[in-house]
């Protein structure tokens, strides 16, 4: 099988582009604001302080899993979604301007494309939608799982220098770049900070914020600040923005 005209074989390239990943743990923490919404919907900022914030820290086990070197690319993305073809000049940018839920099909089709079995059964309602922990399919990496690709073993907020290894604010351009021309992390993974947000698998606090999921990274449009690995938003799973997109994994079984 191949991608488009390109003559590109979809298994050797998937494959080759995958990374393992060995199982171990990796310590999270956010910031839990106190104050309560004052919008049903979330529409709208609650009139919280920073002294109004609770930082809480757990550990997560990570068992080990296979990961994308790159962000999923226009390339790959319109070939397993059947959408168009990409110019060869745009085919290695990053894939944005897709939603949680768009990113949870777009795994499906190609575990289905890969004779593997899908990970997801998609539901209208998104925190409805069930994650089959045992498929052997492509999936999105958990928040944990991010940030412990992304940290690749390093202590500190960055693997290294900025400006070798992301694409933000300063450098990007005022657009999002092509994939795997800065520096990778010790583990080998490319942009996993700037460039584009990565959409996670979780719910990111259902009593408060409902169906919002996590994404995790910055973005070629963050200050320097917010690109990092251990930096996260949210959003409804429906949102969608020209600097947010997804990396792929899957679990070997």
């Amino acid at each position: 099988m191949t991608i488009g005209k390109y003559g590109i074989d979809i298994q050797e390239n998937l494959m080759n582009s995958m990374v393992p990943i060995e199982g171990g743990t990796v310590e999270l923490r956010d910031y839990i604001n106190l104050n309560k919404w004052l919008s049903s919907d979330y529409t709208l900022s609650d009139p919280g302080r920073g002294s109004d914030k609770k930082v809480i820290t757990w550990t997560e086990t990570i068992e080990p899993f296979y990961v994308m070197k790159y962000p999923v690319t226009q390339e790959l993305y319109h070939f397993v979604m059947h959408t168009q073809e990409v110019d060869p000049k745009v085919n290695n940018l990053p894939i944005t301007e897709v939603s949680w839920l768009d990113s949870l099909v777009f795994c499906n089709k190609l575990s289905r494309i890969l004779d593997r079995t899908e990970c997801y059964t998609i539901t209208d309602e998104s925190e409805n939608t069930v994650y089959n922990k045992k498929a052997n399919g492509f999936r999105l990496l958990s928040d944990a799982e991010w940030q412990y690709a992304c940290k690749a073993g390093t202590k500190g907020y960055r693997y290294e220098k900025i400006n070798k290894i992301a694409w933000y604010r300063e450098n990007s351009n005022g657009s999002a770049q092509m994939v795997g021309k800065l520096l990778p992390n010790p583990w080998g993974l490319y942009d996993m900070i700037g460039n584009v947000w990565e959409w996670c698998w979780d719910l990111y606090d259902p009593e408060r914020y409902g169906n919002y999921r996590v994404f995790r990274g910055g973005s070629w449009a963050e200050i320097e600040n917010n690109c990092g690995s251990t930096i996260r938003r949210k959003s409804m799973p429906n949102f969608k923005i020209d600097d947010l997109g997804f990396r792929i994994a899957f679990t070997n079984q």
